[in-house]
């Protein structure tokens, strides 16, 4: 496919909500309200939004500019802007590290189908906090049922996918993002209005500084990273179908501030809930499918059809961000193979959706059946979350912010964030700096603490 003929994104808004769908997951949804829950509440939260404008915000515009001036899939774009060199492992790691989140990443997206099901059918009605947990544990370890909700995850991906950019991810992020935002309105209306919530909001919104160690720096830098979907070329891949009008850097402050605010009202849907019935919701990744159903039965008891429509309503929520991440990963393999292999965009998606059910699968039976059977101490689930998180996505962060602040030529990468001249951009110079220097060492910082050779 030449240049001329490469697809693009439409309108502006389908730009912001499909890189906003990209980067909204489970991570905002699951893991920031965890990990405010364990550093601080609202000093954490102060922390983590200076993160996102010193470390994700100038890799979020580098991504772009890779892939909107390469207008490549990523594995391509770092050899169409520093041919002949060892930088085109940049690209090929984004494309690893997509397609092996996307295969294990499915499995706890299945899990959301299993409780929307769950929800639907009033199976949380009347179940002790012991139910639960045996419930999930009972779930998860059975060899059949996840395995059949991680099919019809990814056969939901791909059945986007196929249709294309502008007919399938664009028009697929303008139903499933306003919807989004609609449930959690709804929901955070729902949770704050509870008593006792008052607990929750505060925690939320008054900051205790006493708690703010290194841990804290750390693990918002992490958070912040992770959340934005950085390093896994889903966003180098949807700024090749960006137009030569796209301003990269408002586009990446939108989709910033999306991000973070869905990960905020997340908060204030769970913590409110979960002080109103005297649980801190610090519980890891039981969070979502073991603590927060019992908290919604505790929350609501007194008016159980509010119970009813709580859980529904915030389990379809979490299967929706769940699909905008598989989608964003599934499009950085798929446009891989179309182009480097040239198959058709329909072949393409095929062997990404049936490669990644072969090693979903594998990865949802190490949670059971084949728990036993490890390699480095884990299991494939473990493995694969293991060497991606902690070892790829940083890695991945940081070449990125290399290649853009020392490598690429600055008269490049002033072209792609001003649109050849015609956009202001007094803040440029810090940009460069931040990608030279700060980004960098924080990045190594994360990436180091991750492996647990800093003992914090």
């Amino acid at each position: 496919m030449s240049k001329k003929e490469r697809a693009n994104f439409g309108s502006k808004l389908g730009v912001i909500l499909a890189s906003a769908g990209s980067a909204i997951g489970l991570g905002n949804i699951w893991r920031f309200p965890y990990e405010t829950g364990n550093h601080g509440g609202a000093a954490f939260i102060l922390i983590y939004l200076a993160c996102i404008l010193l470390l994700g915000l100038p890799i979020m515009i580098s991504e772009f500019l890779i892939g909107r001036h390469s207008r490549s899939n990523t594995a391509r774009a770092y050899q169409v802007l520093a041919p002949g060199t060892q930088w085109k492992w940049v690209g090929r790691i984004g494309v690893g590290t997509g397609f092996l989140i996307l295969s294990y990443y499915s499995v706890v997206a299945g899990w959301t189908f299993e409780y929307v099901f769950e929800a639907v059918t009033n199976k949380f009605a009347g179940k002790t906090s012991d139910e639960f947990i045996q419930s999930f544990q009972a779930f998860s370890s059975n060899p059949w049922k996840p395995v059949l909700w991680l099919v019809a995850f990814l056969l939901s991906t791909h059945f986007i996918i196929v249709k294309g950019v502008e007919k399938g991810i664009e028009r697929s992020s303008k139903i499933m993002m306003p919807t989004l935002f609609i449930l959690i309105i709804i929901l955070v209306g729902c949770s704050i209005t509870l008593p006792g919530a008052d607990k929750g909001i505060e925690f939320l919104l008054k900051p205790d500084f006493s708690k703010v160690d290194s841990s804290v720096f750390l693990g918002a830098m992490g958070q912040a990273f992770f959340s934005m979907s950085l390093g896994m070329g889903c966003l180098c891949t949807y700024a090749s179908y960006f137009s030569k009008e796209t301003n990269l850097t408002k586009t990446a402050f939108s989709v910033g501030l999306i991000d973070t605010l869905v990960a905020i009202l997340a908060g204030f849907i769970i913590f409110p809930a979960a002080f109103a019935v005297g649980i801190n919701p610090d519980a890891g990744p039981s969070l979502i499918f073991i603590t927060l159903p019992n908290v919604f039965q505790q929350a609501f008891s007194g008016v159980p059809v509010l119970a009813y429509l709580f859980s529904v309503l915030f389990y379809i929520l979490l299967a929706v961000a769940a699909l905008t991440s598989t989608i964003s990963m599934h499009e950085v393999v798929t446009a891989y193979l179309h182009e480097e292999f040239k198959f058709t965009r329909s072949r393409a998606a095929q062997i990404v959706t049936g490669s990644c059910i072969i090693l979903g699968i594998f990865c949802s039976l190490s949670l059971g059946p084949t728990q036993d059977y490890t390699l480095f101490g884990m299991g494939t689930f473990d493995l694969f979350d293991f060497v991606t998180t902690k070892i790829m996505l940083p890695l991945g962060g940081m070449l990125i912010a290399i290649f853009t602040g020392w490598y690429l030529d600055k008269k490049i990468v002033w072209e792609e964030v001003t649109n050849d001249g015609t956009l202001k951009m007094p803040l440029y110079k810090a940009f460069i700096f931040l990608l030279r220097f700060i980004a960098p060492i924080a990045i190594t910082l994360v990436f180091i603490d991750e492996l647990g050779l800093l003992g914090t």
